[in-house]
C-alpha cells in the first residue's frame, strides 16, 4: 500500500523510479497501453477553442509506441484549436457488455502539426496498416489535410478486469519514448 501526496493510502500502482532519478513506466503497464492502442482504431480528442470552450471530436488514429498520429482538415476547427493551444485530452476504448472486460485509456498531451515529408510518409504507412480499406484513397492532399502528432505526458490505463473502476496513472517520461526517438534519430538528422 502506498500513500498519496496527502498521506492517504492508495493501492493504485504508479510509475517506478529509475536509477537516474527519473520516472519510467512499468513494463506491464506500458504493454497494457500498447495493446489497448493496437485494439482500437478511433479516439475522442478534446481541444481548446480560442474562447476557452472544449471541443471533442472523433478521429481515426495510428501509433508508433506511445506517440499517436491522425490526419485532420487543415482549415478545420480542430487544427485552429491546436494552433492556438497544443494541449489535448484523449479517450480511447470500446463499449463492452461485460463490465469486467472494459479496457481503455485516457491521456493528456501535446499535439503538433507535422510538415516533414518523411514523418508524414511514416505516419501514412502506420495508418494504412491499421486502416487498409483507406489505402486506395492515397495520402490526403496536404493542401487540405494535415498530419498531427500527439505526444502524451500523462496516461490513465483503465482495466476493469482488476476491479470495477481500476485505473493506473503514469506520467510519460523521456525514457518511455526512447523506442520512438531511437528509431527516428538517424532519420531526423538526415540519414537513412
Amino acid at each position: 500500500m502506498r500513500e498519496d501526496a496527502e498521506g492517504r493510502e492508495n493501492s493504485c500502482p504508479r510509475a517506478e523510479a529509475t536509477a537516474s532519478g527519473g520516472r519510467t513506466m512499468r513494463k506491464e503497464l506500458k504493454d497494457f497501453i500498447l495493446a489497448t492502442l493496437d485494439e482500437n482504431r478511433i479516439m475522442a480528442i478534446a481541444t481548446v477553442r480560442r474562447d476557452g470552450a472544449p471541443q471533442t471530436t472523433i478521429v481515426a488514429f495510428a501509433h508508433d509506441g506511445l506517440v499517436l498520429y491522425f490526419f485532420t482538415d487543415r482549415h478545420g476547427q480542430k487544427s485552429a484549436n491546436i494552433a492556438h493551444d497544443s494541449r489535448v485530452s484523449i479517450a480511447i476504448g470500446q463499449d463492452c457488455s461485460d463490465p469486467a472486460a472494459i479496457r481503455a485509456l485516457s491521456m493528456s498531451g501535446d499535439a503538433l502539426l507535422i510538415e516533414d515529408d518523411s514523418e508524414v510518409e511514416h505516419a501514412r504507412k502506420l495508418l494504412w496498416k491499421k486502416f487498409p480499406e483507406y489505402e486506395a484513397a492515397g495520402i490526403p492532399d496536404r493542401r487540405f489535410a494535415v498530419l498531427m502528432r500527439v505526444t502524451p505526458d500523462v496516461i490513465s490505463a483503465i482495466d476493469y478486469s482488476k476491479g470495477i473502476g481500476h485505473a493506473e496513472l503514469a506520467k510519460v517520461a523521456g525514457s518511455d519514448l526512447d523506442d520512438f526517438i531511437q528509431a527516428h534519430r538517424r532519420h531526423w538528422v538526415g540519414r537513412d
